[in-house]
């Protein structure tokens, strides 16, 4: 048995009121009639979601706003996020939830056939997913040892085409994979490091993918957002400056939200992103334009 960590009283303090929070959230959104927009109606379609941990995932502001527009959603969270994930369920329509981690074959199998079991078909694969140990993404890039690497890797590039694979047999022919990367891919980021390698390698596996599935006609992309605070954020030392520095750098003098790229994600799934696929399409105020 490893050794038990004291529960910090912030988080303690943290999961009594989430509950309350998620309740007077999903509240104001059946008042509201949800937040569909204009003509992206995703009536009818199916889409599995990986990487919701809390309210502030980027994984979960897809799947609501998915959601939102008629896609049903199925949930696949790690155990350890159970007790952040089930209260969201109730801001969901008719939703699925099973705990399923990426690197766990029989969790994988299981996951999918139930995921089968209640939906049949699917239409849109979503992976939000990313990991690297904190010692990792702090200090020099080269100090990151064996089992490090291959952790990083594994997790955050390599699930992309294990999910893929596992998601084919049943998904329909013309759906869409939609995957989360950072510029962190091409350029140097202070405390970045392993992460950066990383991506670098999930970009290549989209072109790969989307060569592999075209011929379903299923387009495969990814998101390259800029920084956006959330809770796998807060593992990178220094965030806050990144924040800053992107805010004051970007053309439009402002950061990006989860928001905004549920919105790229909405589109990338609707038809209207049809010969749209292999792309990095870039959601960060439009610093990565920038040389500076």
């Amino acid at each position: 048995m490893g050794e038990s960590k004291k529960i910090p009283f912030k988080f303690k303090l943290y999961l009594v009121f989430y509950p309350v929070k998620i309740f007077f959230k999903s509240l104001m959104n059946k008042l509201n009639g949800g937040e569909k927009m204009g003509n992206f109606s995703l009536e009818g379609k199916k889409a599995i979601v990986f990487g919701v941990a809390n309210d502030q995932s980027i994984a979960w502001h897809i799947a609501k706003k998915l959601n939102d527009n008629g896609a049903r959603i199925a949930l696949g969270y790690q155990e350890r996020a159970e007790q952040l994930v089930k209260p969201l369920l109730g801001m969901l329509k008719n939703p699925f939830a099973a705990k399923c981690d990426v690197v766990d074959d029989v969790q994988l199998t299981e996951f999918f056939l139930k995921v089968e079991k209640e939906f049949g078909k699917v239409d849109f694969l979503v992976h939000s997913i990313a990991f690297a140990k904190k010692e990792h993404l702090q200090g020099k890039f080269y100090e990151v040892d064996r089992r490090g690497y291959q952790v990083a890797q594994e997790v955050s590039a390599y699930s992309l085409a294990e999910l893929t694979r596992r998601a084919l047999p049943i998904m329909n022919d013309n759906g869409s994979i939609i995957t989360m990367t950072f510029d962190g891919s091409l350029r140097v980021y202070p405390n970045y490091n392993i992460m950066g390698v990383a991506k670098a390698a999930l970009e290549s596996s989209v072109r790969y993918i989307a060569n592999d599935v075209g011929e379903k006609g299923i387009r495969v992309n990814a998101i390259s957002a800029g920084p956006i605070k959330t809770l796998a954020a807060s593992g990178i030392s220094d965030f806050h400056k990144m924040l800053d520095h992107a805010r004051e750098k970007a053309p439009l003098k402002r950061n990006i939200d989860a928001d905004d790229v549920g919105n790229l994600a909405l589109f990338l799934c609707s038809d209207m992103s049809r010969n749209i696929t292999g792309q990095v399409i870039y959601v960060d105020a439009g610093y990565s334009i920038m040389g500076i």
